[in-house]
């Protein structure tokens, strides 16, 4: 492949870190990959280690997008939680239009399947970060610049990051889910890398323009069963309010984030549909979607005290 892939996100964040492991899988493999980053730090130097073209670039800045934009015919498009989703989708779509892209990846956010009613409804959205993912999808079709869009549900690693500590600490999972029965659809970032990595690799068009990506559907009670067993220990589900959860986070999750959470955990509560796992990930990648027992015992040092 003659032509660098674009990749936006590329030195990671804290969480599920797509951009960088599309980066990482496009590597390994010996794809010319442009790594797009907010700002040069030891993340960027270790891409560049690994083979990458490194940018510093803004997605908010035209300018930026338009001078990582040359030369490139595929690109990878995601943006963390916070403000800006719309402006930047609008930008990275503009810039790929005049750059003639052929296929735009866009990590987006579950919205159900094909045949679902909530499907691009824009009245179901649950929250104002899901409503802006569907205008955004829209944005990226309207450009023509082969937009494929991964929508997928929250990851096993937002899981991670919430009740790691408190396990740690307590045995137990403290959390606004309500009672236990409120079904929380699941995928893991590796999963979704992973889809991602393999369409823009591929040189051929993608058999569809949405990947609906949901690897399980487990109920909250189901959650905390599945952790006691990979850690090898008892946790106690402990439901907590909205206004508890929001104080507990407060300064660690900025307010869209805090916004798009709260409306999203409601909705789970309040929803009595119980969705069902999609095939996406072995379609595309000819692999089993990574378990979240696999991925609790993967990371099942992050359950442990440090005793500090």
């Amino acid at each position: 492949m003659h032509h660098p892939i674009l990749i936006t996100g590329a030195a990671g964040g804290q969480q599920g870190s797509t951009g960088r492991l599309v980066a990482e899988l496009l590597l390994k493999q010996g794809i010319h990959v442009r790594a797009f980053v907010h700002k040069l730090d030891a993340r960027s130097d270790g891409l560049r280690q690994q083979g990458a073209e490194v940018i510093e670039g803004d997605l908010l800045n035209p300018a930026s997008v338009q001078a990582a934009m040359k030369g490139v015919k595929r690109a990878f498009f995601t943006y963390p939680v916070a403000d800006g989703l719309i402006e930047a989708a609008t930008i990275f779509a503009a810039a790929g239009h005049d750059a003639s892209l052929e296929l735009v990846v866009n990590n987006s956010q579950f919205q159900g399947t094909l045949d679902d009613p909530s499907f691009r409804d824009l009245n179901r959205a649950p929250s104002f970060r899901n409503l802006q993912h569907r205008l955004a999808d829209r944005i990226f079709d309207w450009a023509h610049i082969g937009a494929v869009h991964i929508q997928a549900p929250p990851y096993y690693e937002n899981v991670r990051a919430m009740v790691s500590r408190r396990v740690a600490e307590h045995n137990a999972a403290f959390l606004p889910w309500g009672e236990g029965g409120a079904v929380i659809p699941l995928t893991g970032a590796e999963d979704v890398s992973r889809v991602a990595a393999t369409l823009l690799a591929n040189p051929g068009t993608p058999s569809q323009s949405v990947f609906p990506l949901v690897s399980e559907t487990p109920t909250v009670k189901e959650i905390v069963e599945i952790l006691s067993r990979a850690l090898g220990r008892p946790i106690r589900y402990v439901p907590i309010t909205d206004e508890q959860w929001a104080e507990a986070v407060k300064g660690r999750i900025n307010s869209h984030a805090l916004d798009h959470l709260t409306h999203l955990w409601q909705y789970f509560r309040e929803s009595e549909e119980r969705r069902q796992a999609t095939d996406a990930v072995r379609s595309v990648t000819g692999r089993d979607p990574q378990t979240l027992e696999e991925f609790f015992r993967k990371n099942a040092e992050f359950f442990i005290s440090t005793g500090q």
